[in-house]
Order: structure tokens, then C-alpha cells, then sequence
């Protein structure tokens, strides 16, 4: 139970979860976007993913930037100006970005959007940065994971109904968007929807400012020099763009063009000419995806090189480390690089499998509901994480346990058939929603505990996905989302326990480590070009399995920091 002296200041959190849902809302609508802008300026794929680069970028940047401002003045500026003022200024931030894509779209610049889709984020990023801390400090510290859950869980039903209501705006309809509509969408509508973007976030800029709800949440403690910090984030930063631009450059190389070009060749072949023409593009495409698969890797051993050496200088001598001093922070960011990669990286590559002959061979039309279930599980664990926010008793608790997921998952079903989804083939994935009910009864709202043991679910539903096919190995692989749905709470919250005067500065390390969902998806996506996209999900077990051990290892180390957790039953 929580402790009853620190009682949870339900109004403003219920005003702080308003800020979780826009993250999930505006993210998830730019699946709508990124087609229309295919379209409209006539890219091509690789042109039309730089909408979510740009956005997800823009996180890492956000945060390395607000650290390196905070470091240098030698005041922390999210302790500064509070986590009301640095929420507010967020928002006030986005709705600048969303000024611009207004003037981008106007002027029909392709690069101005992104510009302003980079903006919004950028404003996201000090929203995350001040509001998973202020989460967890508007209660008791010991159930912080389930403040943030909460918000996590309004960030996922704002996930659920972005596309539909972004949809709606521009289309008149809430169902699945054909190619035709997105060709006849007048420019305008475009304009509305993001002059409404903005203004809600002015909107919800002033309900934080004007509210006496929300605590100012001001921290003046200064915090010494984190020299050595900088240093290690700027070179893993510049060594990151030099392995990311031999990538970005692949694309438009002679090879990349000559693919591109036989590949639409293969529309008008006959058969004859459909076998010389796919010899012609695995000849010439293995050796550009190997390329690009050391130079992706180049990334990934650059953000484990960067961290282990942190870890073990800081050890050796914590000054100038700042918040990287702490063990648990360390191993928190590689968590949470690890937990957004793997997530982004299963729900990424779904599609490609369910087109798979042993996994149904589904068309586009019919992969719809399958990624739509697997980002809703993520919603399904969140309401259910949730719940011990709330100071019911324990008897009460439990039922919602068992009511509130179900709950989730029937509203994930209504959803999507009110959109014109079939869903019937995804009733009997209840069954895995039923599992996970039972792990949170095992587990009884405990950080660590929770962690390990959807790690280890995790684990178990990648590998029998991997040695399954057909309908087992699908709802495995769904049940990735569950696994996935209550792991930021409660890393964040493990990783910024015991760290005092620099849990805002932890905080922005642990934001940073969003680019995660930006290296270990293309990673799988090329050893799937490789072994097989089915064998390529061996790069789940292992995340699921450092998600796993980080439980077991945080929790000796803060223990013998003398920091000791409510481990017992919630």
C-alpha cells in the first residue's frame, strides 16, 4: 500500500495526463500523414520515413540540448523554471511548430513540414523531460510507475484514436484511407487540422498555467559541472551521425536508383524477365544491405561503447559525471534505448511478416487490425498498470485487475470495427490478455518485480513466435505489446530512484534514449533482408532478456546504495 502520509495530488495529475495523451494523439496521426505527403510531393518511401525521423530525432536533440544548457549555467533549467513552467513552455513550443508546418504547407515546402514536425517534438521533449518526474513526484515515490502508467495508458488510447480522428478531419471518415482519397485531400484541410493542433496546445498551456492545482515543482538546487557527461554525449553523437549518413546517402547512390528502376520494370515483365530481372536486384541489393547493416550496427555498439564507458569511468571518479555518477541511470538508459527499440522494432516489421505464406499470406487491407491489436496491448497493460494510482482498497484493486483490461480490449475491438475493421479473427487473443492479468496479480504493482516478469514473458512470447507459425506465432508475437506496456514506468522510475538533485537531468539521459525505436528496427529489418524476416526476431529475445537482467541488477545496486524498495505486496 501506498504510504498514507504522502497523499497523490489527484488534480494536477489528472491535468498532467492531458499532456501524455497529445504525445500519443499527434504521434500516431502522422500514419495519416506521411501517405498524403508520399503522395503530394511525389517521394518515394525512403523521402516519406524522414516525417518520423524528423519527429523522433528531434527527442534525442531536445534533450542533449537541455542538458548541455543546464550543465554550462550550472542550474538545472527544468529545476529552474518548475515542471508546470517547463511543461508550458513545451507545449507553447509545439504549438510554435505547429505555426510552422501552417506556413510549410502554404508555401507547398516538403522540407518546411519537417521543420515543424522536428519543432513539435522538440517541444514533446521538454514536456517528457519535466513530466515523467513531476509523475512521480505528485504521491509517493513507491508508486510513482503507476502515475506514469497512467499517463502512458492515456498516451495509448490517444495512439488508438489519433489515425480515426485525424482521419475524420481530413477525410469525412473514420475508416481505413484508400489511395484515392489521399490523392483528392485538398491542401487546406491540412492547414485546418494543425491551426487546431495548435490552438489545443495553447489551449492546454493555459489550463497548466492558470491551474492552483498544479505545484510549481521549482527546484533550486544547483548541480556541479557535468563536463565529462557532455563530452561523452557529444562524441557519441557526432560518431552516431557518422555511421547514420553512409545510410542516408545509400539511398541515393547509383545502386539505390538502378534497384529502383529494375524494380519497376518488373510491373511490365513477363515471367521469363520477372526471374532475371529479381537475379539482377539480389545481386546488386545484398551488398547495399550488408552495407547498411554494418554501419547500423556501427550505431548501435557507439551507444554501448558510449554507455559502458560512462559507467565505468564515472565509477572510478563521479565528478563531472552528473546524473551518469549513477549506476542505475546508466543501465536505465541502455533499458530504455533497449524497451523503445524492440517495441518500435516488433510492431515495424509485423507487417512484412503477416504477408509471410506460413503466417496467412495477408494483404495490406487485412495487416490493418493485427498492427492495430498490437499497439492497443500497449494500452490494454497500461490501464491495467494504472490502476494503483488510484488509493482503492485492496480487495478493489484485484477486481480491476481482472475488469479494466478486459475492458481495454473491448474497446480496442469496438474501435476499430466502428472504422470498418474485421477484428473477428483477433477475439481469441483475449486468451493472452487473460495472461497478463495473471502477471499482475504475481506481480502486485512492484517495479522490479513487474519489470522482470514481463521481461521474461517477453522472452517466452518471442520465442515460441519464433519456433511456431500461423495463428500461435502471430498472437506471440502481439503479445509483445503487453510485454512492452508497463516497462517505461517502471524503468524510468528504477532508473531515477536515488538520484536527488539530478532526477530532472536523469530524466533528459532517459528521454535521449528514444532513439532507440530509430536504430534497432532497421537493424532487424536488415538481417530480416538476410535470415528471413521470421528468424530476424531473435533481436527481440535478447532485448526482452537485458529488460530482464536490468530488474534483477537495478535492484541490488540501489539496495546497496541503501535505497530500499516496497517490494511487498501493493
Amino acid at each position: 500500500m501506498a504510504n498514507p502520509t504522502v497523499k497523490t495530488n489527484y488534480p494536477a495529475l489528472y491535468t498532467l495526463i492531458v499532456v501524455f495523451f497529445f504525445w500519443g494523439f499527434i504521434a500516431a496521426g502522422n500514419s495519416i500523414f506521411i501517405p498524403f505527403c508520399k503522395h503530394y510531393f511525389n517521394l518515394d518511401q525512403f523521402q516519406s520515413q524522414l516525417i518520423d525521423f524528423a519527429f523522433y530525432t528531434a527527442y534525442y536533440v531536445g534533450a542533449l540540448l537541455l542538458f548541455i544548457f543546464s550543465s554550462m549555467s550550472g542550474k538545472d533549467l527544468v529545476g529552474k523554471w518548475g515542471y508546470k513552467k517547463s511543461i508550458v513552455y513545451g507545449l507553447l513550443f509545439s504549438a510554435l511548430g505547429a505555426a510552422a508546418m501552417i506556413v510549410a504547407v502554404e508555401l507547398n515546402k516538403y522540407i518546411g513540414m519537417l521543420i515543424g514536425l522536428f519543432i513539435v517534438a522538440l517541444g514533446f521533449s521538454l514536456q517528457q523531460t519535466a513530466a515523467n518526474p513531476f509523475a512521480i513526484l505528485l504521491g509517493d515515490p513507491k508508486t510513482g510507475a503507476s502515475r506514469v502508467n497512467l499517463g502512458g495508458g492515456i498516451n495509448s488510447f490517444g495512439t488508438t484514436i489519433g489515425p480515426l480522428i485525424v482521419a475524420f478531419a481530413l477525410f469525412g471518415t473514420a475508416a481505413t484511407v484508400t489511395d484515392d482519397q489521399i490523392a483528392s485531400l485538398a491542401l487546406n484541410k491540412v492547414i485546418y487540422l494543425y491551426i487546431g493542433v495548435g490552438l489545443l496546445f495553447i489551449g492546454a498551456a493555459a489550463l497548466f498555467y492558470f491551474s492552483k492545482k498544479v505545484p510549481a515543482g521549482i527546484s533550486e538546487e544547483p548541480i556541479e559541472k557535468s563536463n565529462k557527461a557532455i563530452r561523452i554525449l557529444v562524441v557519441m553523437t557526432l560518431l552516431l551521425g557518422v555511421m547514420f549518413t553512409p545510410v542516408f546517402n545509400s539511398y541515393k547512390s547509383m545502386e539505390a536508383k538502378e534497384i529502383q528502376r529494375l524494380e519497376q520494370e518488373l510491373t511490365t515483365s513477363n515471367e521469363a524477365q520477372i526471374i532475371s530481372l529479381n537475379n539482377q536486384i539480389v545481386q546488386i541489393k545484398e551488398p547495399l544491405e550488408n552495407e547498411r547493416m554494418m554501419y547500423l550496427s556501427g550505431a548501435l555498439l557507439v551507444i554501448l561503447g558510449g554507455l559502458a564507458y560512462a559507467g565505468f569511468s564515472a565509477s572510478k571518479d563521479a565528478a563531472g559525471w552528473g546524473a551518469m555518477q549513477y549506476p542505475q541511470l546508466i543501465l536505465g538508459m541502455l533499458a530504455i534505448f533497449v524497451y523503445v527499440g524492440v517495441e518500435v522494432a516488433i510492431g515495424s516489421n509485423l507487417g512484412d511478416l503477416l504477408k509471410q505464406k506460413e503466417f496467412g499470406g495477408h494483404s495490406a487491407s487485412e495487416i490493418a487490425p493485427y498492427i492495430s491489436m498490437y499497439w492497443g496491448s500497449l494500452m490494454i497493460g497500461r490501464w491495467a498498470g494504472a490502476i494503483a494510482a488510484f488509493d482503492f482498497l485492496k480487495d478493489k484493486k484485484k477486481l480491476l485487475w481482472i475488469i479494466v483490461p478486459l475492458i481495454a480490449f473491448t474497446v480496442i475491438i469496438a474501435v476499430n470495427t466502428i472504422a470498418g475493421k474485421d477484428m473477428r479473427p483477433l477475439y481469441f487473443y483475449v486468451i493472452c490478455v487473460i495472461v497478463q492479468i495473471v502477471m499482475f496479480f504475481i506481480a502486485k504493482d512492484r517495479p522490479a518485480i513487474t519489470l522482470f516478469i514481463f521481461g521474461l514473458f517477453g522472452m517466452a512470447a518471442m520465442i515460441t513466435g519464433l519456433l511456431t507459425h500461423g495463428n500461435v506465432a502471430i498472437y506471440a508475437f502481439l503479445a509483445g505489446g503487453l510485454a512492452c506496456s508497463i516497462m517505461w514506468p517502471s524503468i524510468f522510475s528504477l532508473a531515477l530512484m536515488g538520484l536527488g538533485k539530478y532526477t530532472a537531468q536523469g530524466s533528459a539521459f532517459l528521454v535521449m534514449m528514444i532513439l532507440g525505436g530509430g536504430i534497432i528496427p532497421p537493424i532487424q529489418g536488415k538481417l530480416a533482408d538476410i535470415i528471413g524476416i521470421h528468424s530476424s526476431y531473435i533481436i527481440t529475445v535478447l532485448c526482452f532478456a537485458y529488460l530482464a537482467a536490468f530488474a534483477i541488477i537495478v535492484k541490488s545496486i540501489l539496495r546497496k546504495q541503501g535505497i530500499e524498495m516496497d517490494e511487498t505486496e501493493a
